[in-house]
């Protein structure tokens, strides 16, 4: 009898990529893919409702819950008679932290490990000759790209020194229980909720900018990692810089990053309101 072999993904976007590409191989592998985002909130514990209350209160999303229901065939199924693959990149807080709190709750079972920090693909460019590049992340490739390269075929078992540094690095985070884990000098690392303020302030001007640039731009920066933070995060600090007087808005919200519009405070300027945007 064949072993059954389930590949966890944790973004839902690598998860889509991933069934693709196993699909364009002829390959009957399963996938299962969190949608849940580890970088940020409470993970000690790491309950679901505990977690989607903070989400609430911080990014003032309410239906987090739902959005992750998905979610709880990675971190409740152990699947004993099945061959686990793990898919992960160290340059992403997201998929790292996801990772972790997964082999937290594997307990000793083994499992293979597809780790794609330093992995690199080659590419057509429109013109010359075939280049190489990162693979950064599953959400990243094309599933082409993936079955091309065959990338399952990385995956090797996790042996028991990498798996003890990886379960001492999250017991860690947990004991710290800190609001956000972001990758500073190729480590993830707890931060408070102010880590990217100052990244956000450093694309504001003294002319009114739409939200959605400055989160743009923001999530473009290669100084925040080689992977984007999630877009709610930035768009709740930059509602708090308004609140703490470093930004001023004009619109709704910096929710509605397409309808509101943001600049530097500027002393002695007018009231905020409902002006106009511009175009």
């Amino acid at each position: 009898m064949t072993q059954t072999i389930l590949h966890f993904v944790f973004t839902g976007s690598g998860g889509g990529c991933l069934v693709q590409a196993i699909a364009k191989a002829g390959r009957d592998d399963q996938v299962i893919a969190s949608f849940d985002d580890m970088s940020f909130g409470p993970i000690n514990p790491a309950d679901r409702s505990l977690r989607a209350k903070w989400v609430e209160n911080e990014f003032g999303r309410a239906d987090w819950e739902s959005r992750t229901d998905d979610s709880a065939r990675v971190w409740e199924g152990r699947f004993p008679n099945a061959r686990k693959v793990a898919w992960l990149t160290r340059r992403s807080a997201r998929q790292y932290a996801g990772f972790l709190e997964w082999l937290w709750r594997l307990g000793g079972e083994p499992c293979d490990v597809v780790d794609l920090t330093d992995v690199t693909i080659s590419y057509d460019p429109e013109d010359g000759p075939p280049r190489q590049r990162l693979a950064f992340g599953l959400g990243m490739l094309a599933p082409e790209s993936i079955c091309e390269h065959k990338m399952w075929d990385l995956a090797a078992p996790l042996d028991a020194t990498a798996r003890g540094q990886h379960l001492d690095l999250w017991r860690q985070l947990r004991s710290e229980n800190a609001p956000l884990r972001v990758i500073e000098d190729r480590k993830l690392v707890s931060a408070p909720m102010s880590f990217f303020d100052s990244l956000l302030i450093s694309f504001a001007t003294k002319n009114w900018q739409r939200v959605a640039r400055i989160v743009g731009r923001s999530l473009g920066c290669g100084t925040v990692d080689s992977l984007p933070v999630d877009d709610m995060l930035l768009r709740a600090r930059i509602n708090a810089l308004v609140e703490s007087g470093r930004l001023e808005i004009r619109g709704r919200s910096a929710r509605d990053i397409f309808d509101s519009e943001v600049r530097l405070s500027q002393q002695g300027a007018a009231p905020q309101g409902e002006a106009p945007l511009l175009d």
